[in-house]
């Protein structure tokens, strides 16, 4: 038996849902990538630094996740890894700039600890001043 609030009008799954976006997102996977956006110009916010570069072909946006032994063992990089996608997936999808390169630095003990809803409001100012 279904609960009832499940067909109730009132149901509002969409809460706990991240947004859907109309842009598409895909990881980088090369070195040679991260390199290029190195280069370029970049944002330290409280819990992150962002990297961004603009590309000149009319590809989806690129993102790529990084962080250091600094930020602690495998356990500790692997979730600061997984809190910046979630980030970069709420904000990106929807501000994000097409042919863009996007790399999130994760921070020793701040990616890790830093209320979500911080990370989020760190990432929209972060886009914010680049764009």
């Amino acid at each position: 038996m279904t609960p009832p609030e499940a067909f109730s009008p009132s149901f509002d799954a969409g809460e706990d849902m991240p947004p859907a976006g109309p842009l598409r997102l895909e990881t980088m996977k090369k070195r040679a990538d991260f390199l290029r956006a190195a280069r370029a110009k970049r944002v330290v916010m409280p819990g992150f630094i962002l990297q961004v570069r603009p590309r000149h072909d009319d590809g989806p946006i690129q993102i790529g996740f990084t962080c250091s032994k600094k930020v602690g063992n495998a356990i500790a990089r692997n979730r600061a890894k997984r809190r910046l996608r979630e980030v970069a997936r709420h904000v990106l999808s929807h501000r994000g700039a097409p042919a863009t390169d996007y790399v999130f630095v994760g921070r020793a003990t701040e990616t890790a600890t830093r209320p979500f809803a911080a990370l989020i409001d760190d990432c929209n100012a972060a886009v914010d001043k680049l764009q």
